[in-house]
């Protein structure tokens, strides 16, 4: 990837990725400092801004004709910044969830040193699988569902991230294959 120019990092779809990484901390502070449940929706309000920046700044990205290879490596660190941080909030008040936690690093660890090999030999994954955009969007929800509904059953709020888990858990075997696959271009 070659070093981006100032136009290309201040655009206008990669301000908005790096509003919503600067909107982490203070969704944290906000969440992990609540009390009220009026305090709980600001957070959930917080989360709303930045997931409306997500799905803006890909629309302006494309309608602009503003897609940039920067672009393509930023959005997805702040989606995966933005999960995290949501996550290990959420394992505060959700006890089931360090388990999902810890399956999001292998998950996100496999993606990533398969992805560095795979790039090293001049393979490139071409954009997410429909099971990866599937994992994502469930995991959103869920974590969502939890910080705008904060008086949710433990036992539901429990169930559904073993559910997540067992989504994340299929997506990881998912993959498998596919860089297989690419790692068999690379050796012909």
């Amino acid at each position: 990837m070659k070093i981006p120019d100032k136009k290309e990092m201040f655009s206008i779809p990669n301000c908005m990725g790096y509003f919503r990484i600067l909107l982490i901390p203070v969704f944290c502070t906000v969440y992990l400092k609540a009390h009220t449940i009026g305090e709980q929706y600001l957070a959930a309000g917080i989360l709303l801004v930045s997931t409306i920046t997500d799905f803006l700044d890909g629309q302006v990205a494309r309608r602009c004709n503003m897609i940039t290879e920067f672009g393509k490596m930023l959005d997805p660190v702040a989606d995966k910044l933005t999960h995290a941080a949501l996550a290990v909030c959420l394992a505060f008040r959700y006890p089931a969830m360090k388990y999902l936690i810890a399956l999001m690093v292998v998950k996100e660890g496999f993606m990533a040193v398969m992805g560095v090999v795979n790039m090293r030999h001049g393979c490139k994954l071409k954009g997410a699988k429909w099971f990866g955009k599937v994992c994502t969007a469930t995991l959103f929800f869920l974590m969502l569902a939890l910080v705008v509904f904060p008086e949710i059953d433990r036992r539901l709020a429990r169930n559904l991230i073993i559910a997540e888990m067992v989504i994340m858990f299929l997506t990881l075997i998912f993959y498998i294959p596919v860089f297989y696959k690419m790692k068999q271009e690379w050796k012909k």
